[in-house]
């Protein structure tokens, strides 16, 4: 088993440092919520995987895949949800340049109580309406079951490895936008961030709805 799980684990970390649409949420969270933002965005992002996980453990994760019209409907609907979160992270560019932040720290008080209260469905959500990561539990983690060992079972167990992976990578990723909080608080650079977080979340949207 031993050489399965380190060949998985190296793996998996490679995994988990490619920025995708999860991380881009995140982003997103923190720049209009702060830390707090960041970490209940990723915190929905986690139990969207754990989700997931389960799902490919009971082997739901396959019965979405071999309906091609219930794969089809979520991923558009994924793809919405993308779009209009980056839509929305690009509009709120104007608060920054109103110069909230004058007044408040990032994101501004008043701004960050709403949005907090919707950072963790955004990471949930992305995470949920994202089909390719069913798809990618079903083909990725079951490769690495050594011939003899339950499925199921060790199918979760990776999958909760690769969950725990992901936190400690949001962690980091949190911990060091925190230290860019002085940078971050200008309006200036909060709208470009914002901006360009936006459209790569646009991007992540039209990629899942057309491939």
């Amino acid at each position: 088993m031993r050489p399965y799980f380190l060949s998985f684990l190296l793996t998996a970390i490679l995994i988990v440092l490619l920025p995708g649409p999860d991380t881009m949420v995140v982003v997103k969270n923190i720049i209009r919520g702060g830390k707090k933002g960041g970490l209940l965005a990723g915190l929905g992002v986690l139990v969207g995987l754990m989700i997931w996980v389960a799902a490919a453990s009971f082997g739901v994760s396959e019965i979405l895949a071999a309906s091609r019209y219930g794969y089809m409907a979520l991923r558009v609907c994924g793809a919405i949800y993308l779009t209009w979160m980056g839509i929305s992270t690009i509009r709120s560019r104007r608060k920054d340049i109103e110069g909230i932040d004058e007044k408040y720290s990032i994101g501004g008080a008043k701004d960050r109580a709403g949005h907090l209260k919707r950072s963790f469905s955004d990471g949930l959500m992305s995470d949920l309406l994202n089909p390719k990561i069913g798809i990618f539990f079903i083909t990725f983690l079951p490769s690495f079951v050594p011939s003899g060992y339950q499925i199921g079972t060790t199918t979760a167990l990776l999958g909760i490895v690769f969950t725990i992976l992901t936190a400690i990578y949001f962690s980091i990723l949190i911990a060091i936008s925190m230290k860019l909080t002085k940078w971050m608080s200008k309006g200036s650079i909060r709208s470009r961030l914002s901006i360009g977080t936006g459209l790569v979340l646009i991007g992540f949207a039209i990629r899942l709805a057309t491939e």
